[in-house]
Order: structure tokens, then sequence, then C-alpha cells
């Protein structure tokens, strides 16, 4: 006979704290099996008080579900700034990301070349006003509870924690600070008096241009490369992940999990199939608070020449 509804224990969703435990527990078994059977115990990750250490995650498919232009898009389409017919090509491409699991250029150009379209002529203002009711609206419930309790640990151990993403760096800022990280590298749009121009500066920050940044940023913090960690999904980020002492390889598609177990990297999946946990946590105090970082200053310094 089964028990009344009320005596039936609810099961609690995950967070990120219980997800890092768990993850934490699975890590001290392995370590105790490895020292049971003779081995050597890998050393504690992140160190703790290690300022030379930072960790660098991609956005898309790494730390959220999915693409970030793809649902910022949804809500300037939810806003009037562009028609349906433009909206069916963001989703014929978030569709394509999701069954082949990899990056197409010519999507991605295309997709450039639309939400630079949309935007030209916009105030920077005020598409930054409008990320934040898109963060809350499509964003928060996309965050991956276990990428998030990894990127905690880091900020944890006193660590600065960045989002390095093609997506525009003001929705990538937008997003850090909701999840109190340090800040954002992203691509830079062009603008002029406070207003889009419909170009870029430079070019998306894609590949080999994310390994470009991460090196630019080390050696201005004065990060010893070899104590950072970082994390993707995709093999198109090879270059980045190459760059660091500890790759990890977050939800990888087929060929970046080849690639990371014939090069030792560890991996970890969250695709469970149970939808991320909602995570709209405010800026925190101290690392988190640091808003705009030198993505920022990056930003701004482009934009002047």
């Amino acid at each position: 006979m089964a028990a009344p509804g009320w005596l039936t224990p609810r099961r609690r969703p995950a967070t990120a704290r219980s997800v890092l435990a768990g993850e934490a527990a699975a890590e001290a078994a392995r370590k105790s099996e490895s020292e049971s059977a003779g081995g050597v115990p890998e050393p504690e990750f992140p160190v703790a008080g290690d300022t030379r250490a930072a960790a660098f995650f991609d956005l898309d498919n790494t730390v959220m579900q999915g693409a970030a232009l793809f649902h910022f898009g949804k809500g300037l389409y939810k806003r009037h700034f562009f028609e349906r017919r433009e909206l069916a090509r963001f989703a014929w491409q978030q569709a394509w990301f999701r069954i082949a699991g990899v990056e197409d250029p010519a999507h991605m150009q295309d997709a450039q070349d639309s939400a630079l379209s949309i935007v030209k002529g916009r105030r920077v203002a005020e598409l930054t006003s409008i990320g934040e009711e898109i963060y809350d609206e499509y964003l928060a419930d996309r965050i991956w509870p276990g990428t998030r309790a990894l990127a905690q640990a880091h900020l944890d151990a006193g660590q600065k924690v960045w989002l390095v993403t093609a997506a525009p760096v003001e929705t990538a800022t937008i997003i850090a600070r909701r999840l109190g990280l340090t800040g954002a590298l992203g691509t830079v749009a062009e603008s002029v008096g406070g207003v889009y121009t419909g170009r870029l500066v430079g070019e998306p920050l894609h590949g080999p241009a994310k390994a470009e940044a991460v090196r630019a940023l080390a050696a201005a913090e004065g990060l010893d490369l070899a104590r950072c960690a970082a994390y993707s999904d995709s093999y198109n980020d090879v270059p980045m992940l190459s760059l660091v002492g500890h790759p990890y390889a977050i939800n990888p598609d087929a060929k970046l999990r080849r690639y990371a177990r014939a090069h030792e990297w560890r991996l970890r999946d969250y695709r469970t199939g149970r939808k991320a946990a909602r995570i709209g946590v405010p800026a925190a105090a101290g690392l988190g608070a640091v808003a705009g970082g030198t993505a920022a200053a990056v930003a701004i310094h482009r934009r002047r020449h």
C-alpha cells in the first residue's frame, strides 16, 4: 500500500552547493581508492589563497544551456526589435546547435550579422537595461548548477573568475555579475556616442581569439597560466584550454571529448536530462563585486580608438 502523499518525502532540487558537495564526495572517493591502491593522491584544486591562479569559463553550453545570443534574440523579439522571420532564423541556428553539438562558423557569422543589424542605431544603455530583464526571463533558469558550483569553488578559494565568450560583452558582463563572477571577456560591438554603429571592433571572440584574450588578461593581472583553469564544451576552445595547467571539458561535444580523453583532461557532463536549477544569484561582495573588470576597460579603450 502506497504511503499517503503527505508522508512521501519530497525531493529537493539540487543547488550549487549540493552539486559541489556531491562532486567533492566523488573526488574524495577516487582519491581514497588511489591511496589504498598505492597511487599518488591528486593535490587539492583549486588551491586556496593562490592569487596567481584564476578560472576562465566558456558560456554557451558550458555555464548555461544553449546559446546566450539566441535567448537574447528572443527577448528582443518580444520587445518588437525585429520580425518573426528573423526569430525563425535564430531558432533554426539554435536547433542545429543542439542536434549537431558543435558550433558552425557559417551559422555563427549569420547570427552575428543579424544581431548587429538589429542593434544598429540603438543606444548601449537601452540594450544593457533590456539585457538585465532578459537574464531574468530566459537565462537564469538555464544555468548549469554543476558548472556554477565549479566557478564558486574558485571564488571561495580567493581566485578571480571570468566568462570568455563570443557573446556580446554587455550580455556576458550581465551574466557574470548576476552569478557573482569577476567579469567577462566578450565580443565588442562598436559604438559612437553611446550608439551602436552595426560594426564589430575586431572580430568575434571565438576560437583562437579567446586564447589571445586570456593570454592578454593573464599578463595584465600577473597570473600564472600553468596554475589557472579553463572550462569549455567546444572543440573550438582547445586553444584556450591548452593555455592553462588545468583544462576541463564540460558537457563536451564529440570532438572535444575524444581530445580530452587523449590528453587526460578532466571531464564533467551535467546533461542529465533534468532542467538546470534556476540560479539568479545577485552580485556577491568582494570578488563578485568587481563589475566590468578588465573586459570593460578593454572595450572602452577600443571604442575610444
